[in-house]
C-alpha cells in the first residue's frame, strides 16, 4: 500500500492522473506493469476511484446495481455470466456492504457511498487499486471501516495507491509514502511518523481540476 501525501495544491491528483495516462507528461516516461503507457491496453487490471462526492447520481439505484456497472469494463455489452455475478458479490463482500446490496445508494452515508465506489472498481478484480482522497469528508467510524476493508484487500494480495492529505487509520497499512509539495517530491520511502504529519493544516476543499493540466515525470513504474 503506497500513500501519496501532501496538502491541497501539492500535485497529488495531478500526479496520480498522469500515472494513469489521463494527463500527458511534458517530460519523462511512464510504464504500467512494465509496459509503456502508449501500448498499454489491459485497463481492467487497474481500478480507479477518482475524487468525487458520492455514489448517488439522483437516479434510483441499489448498491448492487451501482457496483455492477464496474464490471462493464470486462463484459462490454454481453449479458452477465455467473463469473460476473460472483465478482460483483465478492467486491461488495470486500468492502463490507454485501448486506446492503438491495439498499438504495441515496440512503447511504458518505462513507458507505465511498465504499460502494471502491466495490465498483473492484468488480474487474484489478491488480492495482488507485484511490484519490477516499476519506475526504468521511467520518471517523467510516474511515476506520474503510481502513479495515483495504487492509483485507492488501492481505489478499492487492496493491493499493492511496492519495490523501492525512493517513489517520490508514497509517498502519502503509508500506511506502511519497510526500509532495508544490509539485515536487519531498520524501519517498517509509511512511512518516504520525506525530510529524501536519498535512491537515489546510483548507479542506478538495477540487479535482484545479491543478496544472500536464505533469513532469521521471521513470515511474507501477508493478
Amino acid at each position: 500500500m503506497v500513500a501519496v501525501l501532501g496538502a491541497n495544491g501539492s500535485g497529488k491528483s495531478t500526479l496520480v492522473r498522469a500515472l494513469l495516462g489521463l494527463l500527458p507528461l511534458s517530460s519523462g516516461r511512464l510504464a504500467l506493469f512494465g509496459e509503456p503507457v502508449q501500448r498499454f491496453s489491459h485497463w481492467p487490471r487497474i481500478g480507479y476511484v477518482p475524487q468525487r462526492g458520492g455514489a448517488s447520481t439522483g437516479v434510483p439505484a441499489t448498491v448492487r446495481e451501482v457496483v455492477a456497472t464496474g464490471r462493464l469494463a470486462r463484459t462490454g455489452l454481453r449479458p452477465m455470466r455467473a463469473a460476473d455475478r460472483t465478482a460483483i458479490t465478492r467486491a461488495m463482500d470486500a468492502v463490507g456492504l454485501a448486506h446492503l446490496a438491495k439498499t438504495s445508494v441515496a440512503t447511504l452515508s458518505g462513507g458507505q457511498q465511498q465504499r460502494v465506489l471502491i466495490a465498483r472498481a473492484l468488480t474487474c478484480e484489478p491488480d492495482l487499486l488507485v484511490l484519490d482522497e477516499p476519506t475526504a469528508g468521511v467520518d471517523a467510524a467510516n474511515q476506520q471501516a474503510l481502513a479495515t476493508s483495504l487492509g483485507a484487500l492488501v492481505g489478499h494480495g492487492a496493491t493499493v495507491l492511496l492519495v490523501t492529505h492525512e493517513l489517520g487509520p490508514m497509517l498502519p497499512l502503509i508500506t511506502r509514502a511519497v510526500t509532495l509539495a508544490d509539485g515536487r517530491v519531498l520524501h519517498d520511502g517509509p511512511p512518516p511518523d504520525s506525530d510529524h504529519l501536519h498535512l491537515h493544516d489546510h483548507d479542506h476543499a478538495h477540487p479535482v481540476h484545479d491543478e496544472v493540466p500536464s505533469a513532469r515525470g521521471s521513470a515511474w513504474g507501477l508493478r
